[in-house]
């Protein structure tokens, strides 16, 4: 009696079991029709990607939460001088210098090819002086303090950036490291030592020789703003007269020697370079014509004999210059002094619209 209801017990599970399988195998096989996607309605508008806002951390939700905490933050930040004039100038031509200034060289790189102006640092220097006392000019114009501050500001940023450009062209790099920019290309160990790249250790540029070199960029940097003020306001010939000195290497001022055999020759300025004593002065003029043959390795000299018919395209390229020159003078003095400013009620975001500022190509 025992074994009949044993079996009927196992029969049963043997069935339920069966039955259990046959369930699952029906559920895996049987095609289910997709759902449907439900359709926006033509006046529903599309929808759109919001990004999520990051996390706070738990100081940042403590001190929003506290009125009395968040205004003696703020308070302490005004005294620090985070929203002063001079900080938020400075952060603001910061944009100005990097987006506007520094790239022009590159971007008008084949006008200045024409004008054989060579590739090298002392080149995109000038340039970029250019632009910057474009925008200088357009800068003075601004209501006080503004103009002060925003005009220090981006000679600060123009200069910080042409000392650490110096000690990258003063000292031989890898040249596997990406350049400053496409205009110019500094030194690689290849180039100034023979001496194999593994073997050789990357060397700190001497701080002496960096500020003899920043003392006569901030004279070219005077000079050029000073030559261009007087163009200004005297007129197209005293600016094309500028042009010719800066961006034309000052070729032919010698005269053009078509009857005399070729030589090399190049302008220069006995006083370049700051102080200089009157016995050092008067040995140079001495050995002027000496120096004037002289190859500084700069691209800058005056054309061989063969080479006579690129002054003929001079007054053009002047023309050319001194028209970018007023025609960029005059977009600036359109644009309102709030988009100049780019008045931002949120800090750290002063860079915004700066785009309104770029140059047109020349």
């Amino acid at each position: 009696m025992y074994a009949q209801r044993l079996a009927q017990r196992r029969l049963a599970t043997v069935h339920w079991a069966a039955a259990l399988r046959v369930q699952r195998f029906r559920r895996l096989t049987t095609v289910s029709p997709p759902p449907e996607t439900p359709q926006p309605s033509p006046s529903s508008k599309p929808y759109r990607y919001e990004k999520a806002e990051p996390e706070r951390s738990w100081v940042v939700q403590k001190i929003r939460a506290n009125p009395v905490a968040l205004k003696i933050v703020r308070a302490l930040g005004r005294a620090m001088g985070y929203g002063s004039t001079k900080q938020v100038a400075g952060r603001r031509t910061l944009a100005m210098y990097e987006q506007v200034c520094a790239i022009k060289a590159s971007e008008d790189r084949v006008f200045w090819q024409a004008c054989d102006l060579p590739p090298t640092f002392q080149s995109w220097f000038t340039i970029t002086n250019l632009h910057i006392w474009l925008l200088t000019v357009r800068l003075r114009a601004l209501p006080q303090p503004h103009g002060v501050t925003h005009i220090q500001g981006l000679i600060d940023h123009f200069f910080l950036d042409v000392e650490d450009r110096i000690r990258a062209v003063l000292q031989p790099v890898d040249p596997d490291t990406p350049s400053q920019t496409d205009f110019y290309a500094p030194p690689s160990f290849s180039d100034t030592t023979s001496v194999p790249l593994a073997t050789k250790k990357r060397g700190r540029a001497p701080d002496k020789l960096v500020r003899q070199q920043m003392h006569i960029l901030k004279e070219q940097w005077a000079g050029l703003g000073t030559s261009l003020d007087l163009g200004l306001a005297m007129g197209d010939a005293e600016m094309a007269g500028a042009v010719w000195r800066n961006f034309l290497g000052a070729r032919g001022a010698r005269g053009i020697p078509y009857n005399t055999s070729p030589s090399f020759r190049r302008s220069i300025n006995p006083v370049t370079g700051g102080k200089m004593s009157m016995a050092k002065l008067k040995l140079l003029e001495r050995g002027f014509e000496s120096e004037e043959a002289t190859d500084d390795n700069s691209g800058v000299a005056d054309y061989p004999k063969d080479q006579l018919d690129k002054y003929v395209t001079y007054p053009e390229l002047m023309v050319d210059i001194v028209a970018y020159i007023h025609r960029e003078l005059k977009r600036l003095e359109g644009i309102s002094d709030d988009d100049l400013l780019g008045i931002s009620k949120e800090l750290g975001r002063e860079g915004r619209g700066v785009e309104v500022l770029k140059f047109g190509p020349i």
